[in-house]
């Protein structure tokens, strides 16, 4: 059997393109995973955590199988982590601002490690296993990291579920601003903003799932966590179609580019065939 992980091989681009569509399923992706985590914890820890791990290592088995971008697949695998990582998250014993603290030090490592091993930190490079993986590894910190942002703005710092929220809606355009002022590279503002989606999309979860007693709406967290599902299922099946008609209407590869790899030991960099975008 061939190995999930480490590799060389090329692969078709195992990401969607960066669209307000994204955005928009991402930030539902979060709260999503944020309300069911708390409804299924306030079920049972045990089912919370069984829920968790297994659907984190089924959605990881489907993508890292998956030999291109498949949206149901990617985005069940994002979903799959916002419900592992509010449960990172929320592990550790060392408080709010601890976790954040440590989630903060598990990205930083794991961004410098990707750095070093392959040469860049962009999205549109995950064209090998290896690569997939540390993107992957990127995710998940970031979702714990977020996480644990959240939870410091709204309970330790007291402003609450609706505040934090909007204070994340205010943060999330700092990086493009950045980004168009030249203080940050695409691939800075790109990460930048990823971290920051989950505490706004967790917010805003929360207050509209927590009882007004917390500072919520009352709503509950099934109803929310069942109505950004509908939302979310919704808008990758519109997303799954244009990505199906892109794939009919492009044309046959014609050519191939080299992908950048690490140097070291081994073979050359690899070639990957690329369609051309319509």
């Amino acid at each position: 059997m061939r190995s999930l992980l480490p590799g060389r091989e090329p692969l078709a681009p195992k990401v969607p393109q960066i669209t307000a569509l994204f955005w928009i399923i991402k930030v539902l992706s979060t709260g999503m995973g944020e309300a069911t985590a708390d409804w299924l914890a306030g079920i049972s820890l045990v089912l919370a955590a069984a829920v968790g791990l297994l659907g984190f290592a089924a959605a990881m088995w489907l993508q890292l199988r998956a030999r291109r971008y498949q949206a149901w697949i990617y985005w069940f695998a994002v979903v799959m982590l916002a419900v592992f990582g509010t449960m990172a998250a929320d592990g550790p014993p060392i408080g709010h601002l601890g976790s954040a603290v440590l989630y903060a030090l598990v990205l930083a490592v794991v961004l410098v490690r990707w750095r070093r091993a392959e040469g860049t930190l962009s999205i549109h490079s995950i064209v090998t296993r290896r690569r997939e993986a540390y993107y992957w590894s990127t995710v998940l910190a970031t979702f714990a990291l977020g996480t644990a942002l959240g939870d410091v703005t709204a309970g330790d710092l007291h402003l609450g579920y609706l505040p934090s929220g909007l204070l994340f809606a205010g943060v999330i355009t700092l990086p493009v601003l950045a980004r168009r002022w030249g203080v940050l590279g695409e691939v800075g503002a790109f990460w930048a903003a990823y971290i920051v989606t989950r505490p706004l999309g967790a917010s805003f979860a929360d207050w509209l799932g927590k009882p007004a007693r917390r500072g919520g709406v009352g709503l509950g967290d099934g109803t929310v966590a069942a109505v950004a599902t509908v939302l979310i299922v919704a808008l990758v099946a519109w997303a799954a179609r244009a990505s199906a008609r892109s794939r009919a209407g492009a044309p046959l590869p014609s050519t191939i580019d080299t992908v950048p790899l690490p140097r070291g030991p081994g073979p050359g960099p690899v070639p990957v065939t690329r369609r051309s975008q319509p």
